[in-house]
């Protein structure tokens, strides 16, 4: 995921994609736990995403507020 295709979506869809990754983040620690967890990098790249989307909000919030 890059951040100039995020760049490129509305708020809500931000909104959407955060929900969507912490969903697969959750299921990802369970597979995790129960010892089911096979591609662990996956993990790391949600974390990544995830804070890019959170990066590409707060900047689309900024540009609103100035």
């Amino acid at each position: 995921m890059k951040a100039e295709d995020l760049r490129a979506k509305t708020v809500d869809e931000l909104r959407d994609e955060i929900d969507s990754l912490a969903k697969e983040a959750f299921n990802l620690r369970f597979q995790k736990a129960s010892g089911q967890l096979e591609n662990t990098a996956r993990v790391r790249a949600i974390r990544r995403d995830m804070a890019r989307v959170k990066t590409v909000l707060n900047q689309k919030a900024q540009d609103t507020a100035s």
